[in-house]
């Protein structure tokens, strides 16, 4: 006779992906999944690629709204790329969760290999 545990549900696992994926409030949850060094293979590679996009956006904003601050010429240009920066963002987690229904995998183009590379090595 097999022996499931209830608890492992493939469906509510597959759901929980999907708060990996939810714009700077996944970043959490990604986060602990790391430190914690549980998980399958996929739930980690997702929450490395989470994790980056996350940083990315961050420093990206920090680096636009810092120079829009320091900055003697008009401000609107800046503050105008770190709005589409961070709609951007908001569009491809949007994207990578369609992705993420659909089964397909998740990968983007530079940050994915940037994810496995850095945070592959840690955690």
């Amino acid at each position: 006779m097999k022996n499931t545990d209830p608890l492992e549900n493939p469906d509510l696992d597959r759901a929980s992906l999907f708060v990996l994926m939810i714009p700077v409030i996944g970043f959490f949850p990604a986060l602990w999944t790391l430190y914690r060094r549980q998980g399958s293979p996929e739930r980690k590679a997702i929450s490395r690629l989470a994790i980056a996009l996350a940083f990315t956006w961050l420093l990206g904003h920090i680096l636009l709204e810092a120079g829009a601050i320091s900055t003697e010429s008009p401000t609107l240009p800046m503050l105008l790329m770190s709005s589409i920066l961070t709609t951007s963002y908001f569009i491809v987690a949007l994207g990578l969760m369609v992705r993420l229904w659909k089964r397909q995998p998740l990968w983007l183009p530079g940050i994915s290999r940037v994810a496995e590379q850095v945070l592959g090595k840690h955690y």
